[in-house]
């Protein structure tokens, strides 16, 4: 019988449940795919803790994978038996050795991609392309300030910075990950632990700031943020690794600059395969012709979901985590 991670209430990893999951034969629209590698993401643990609702309990978790189309249901084209895919758009369930996906939720896998390099950067990557490529388009020269640069989403970014030729101002804690991040391509490394984040980024730009901040950190790093950003400049909140942002007053924008702030997620910037095709061609080209390497730091065996979304969770890992069906 196939397993699967679900959790039946929300709460700490012990919520999690290995279990027996056998998910039919794919309906109408649907494809069946066995999954070669699982991605471990901060947002499994905010469905998990319930800052994010589940559509209903039990649920599985996880939105990142990749593997092999076992079966189609009616309707599907384009995919077939044996094709390697990747998902990272939902349903939740990927935290599993088969899942029934609707077709339009999965996109093929280039030959020079593999299921390891996939699964530690579609969420990650297409997160990436979206801010960089979309929410506003960085071009050679820009300068940006980047938080958990040595994260998963982090070390994509800074390759993705050298690509297009923009000064990556990177934090992170520590030394060791200050270093990764400086090889991975940012320009300029700010170790939070023993530094004065605003402080260096004022000496780092001649006091001009910023023009966009990019904070998957949250709640830790929100007024940081905003010291960092120029007048008239951008925030980008995407993720809540500390902790969600709540209670802000909108005159804080105005003291600090006129600041533009946003929240956006990557399933509105990826809601169609009409707008999935072209980011994920992005991403997959930079990957093939080795721009852009996945950084996978650990494998957790998919019984082991719990432990990995710990290790997650203390921001002491660095790169992509991997569970392994």
């Amino acid at each position: 019988m196939p397993k699967r991670i679900q959790f039946s209430r929300n709460g700490g990893p012990e919520v999690l449940e290995f279990v027996d999951h056998d998910p039919g034969q794919p309906g109408p629209g649907e494809v069946l795919v066995r999954h070669a590698a699982i991605g471990v993401n901060f947002i499994d643990i905010y469905y998990r803790t319930g800052l994010y609702a589940a559509p209903s309990l039990p649920s599985g978790l996880g939105l990142e994978a990749a593997g092999t189309v076992e079966a189609v249901g009616e309707g599907v084209t384009g995919f077939a038996p044996g094709d390697r895919v990747g998902a990272a758009f939902g349903p939740l369930g990927t935290y599993a050795q088969l899942q029934r996906i609707p077709a339009t939720k999965l996109v093929k896998l280039p030959d020079g991609v593999s299921f390891d390099a996939a699964a530690a950067s579609m969420l990650k990557g297409l997160t990436v392309q979206y801010l960089f490529r979309q929410i506003r388009e960085l071009k050679a020269g820009d300068t940006v300030l980047f938080h958990a640069a040595a994260g998963g989403v982090g070390l994509i970014a800074c390759q993705w910075a050298r690509v297009l030729g923009v000064r990556l101002i990177g934090t992170a804690g520590g030394p060791e990950k200050c270093e990764l991040a400086r090889k991975a391509g940012a320009a300029e490394v700010i170790d939070y632990r023993g530094e004065d984040v605003v402080k260096r980024v004022l000496e780092l730009t001649d006091g001009k700031k910023v023009a966009t901040v990019y904070d998957g950190v949250g709640k830790d790093t929100w007024a940081i943020s905003l010291d960092c950003a120029a007048p008239r400049g951008l925030v980008v909140s995407f993720g809540n690794a500390s902790g969600p942002v709540d209670g802000v007053n909108l005159g804080i924008l105005a003291a600090k600059g006129s600041l533009f702030v946003t929240r956006p997620t990557l399933g509105t910037y990826a809601a169609t395969p009409e707008q999935v095709e072209p980011s994920s061609a992005e991403l997959f080209g930079l990957i093939a012709s080795g721009a852009i390497v996945p950084d996978v730091s650990r494998r957790y065996p998919l019984a082991d979901a719990g432990e990995a979304q710990t290790a997650l969770a203390s921001r002491v890992t660095t790169g992509s985590l991997l569970l392994v069906p």
